[in-house]
Parts: C-alpha cells; sequence; structure tokens
C-alpha cells in the first residue's frame, strides 16, 4: 500500500484546513486508516482513524473540531481541520494499517500562525 498525503500549509489560528491521502496498491487489505502528527521535539501522536466500518476514534484536544472522513470510491481519507491552533502545528502524516503491517505517508506540514 502506497499512500499520497496533500492539503497543508500555513493558516492563521482559527482557520481550516483540509488533509487528503490517496491510497494505491493493495487497497483492499486496508483495515484502519488515519491522521498522526509530530511536532518539532515531540513523540508521534494519534490524532484520528477510521475503521473499515466507519467508526471513529479522535484525540481529547481535537474533538469537535478535527473530523476524519474516508471516501471508499476515490480511496481517500480526509481530516477536515476547524478551529487551527497554534499546538496544532506539526507534520501530519497519514497511515494505513492492514493484517501483514502498516503504511506510511509522506507528511505534510501544517502551520498555525498569525
Amino acid at each position: 500500500v502506497q499512500l499520497q498525503a496533500s492539503g497543508g500549509g500555513l493558516v492563521q489560528p482559527g482557520g481550516s484546513l483540509r488533509l487528503s491521502c490517496a491510497a494505491s496498491g493493495s487497497i483492499f487489505s486496508i483495515n484502519v486508516m488515519g491522521w498522526y502528527r509530530q511536532a518539532p521535539g515531540k513523540l508521534r501522536e494519534l490524532v484520528a482513524v477510521i475503521n473499515s466500518g466507519g467508526s471513529t476514534t479522535y484525540r481529547d484536544s481535537v474533538k469537535g473540531r478535527f473530523t476524519i472522513s474516508r471516501d471508499f470510491a476515490k480511496n481517500t481519507v480526509y481530516l477536515q481541520m476547524n478551529g487551527l491552533k497554534s499546538e496544532d502545528t506539526a507534520v501530519y502524516y497519514c497511515k494505513a494499517t492492514y493484517p501483514s503491517g502498516g503504511s506510511w505517508g509522506q507528511g505534510t506540514l501544517v502551520t498555525v500562525s498569525s
């Protein structure tokens, strides 16, 4: 499975961005897709995941602001980010998990700053 992430950029506090992650390859095997982020000097952390049944999980700090969704026809997972805060600044990575392991996308930088 190969993943191509896009959609990052510079946004002011309170603004919105939508990240996209397109999967290719053995997509039929994917169970879970998700977004993680890593800020400078910090460990990579889970932001949101969605499974093949549509169930979602979010880290507490993004609940009510971020929405993860999955378009099976386009083999793409999205992360709609609203009400962005400076602490959301990080490199965002998408990940696909399947029975034999997982794959990471290349990362896309989100910078929240005035």
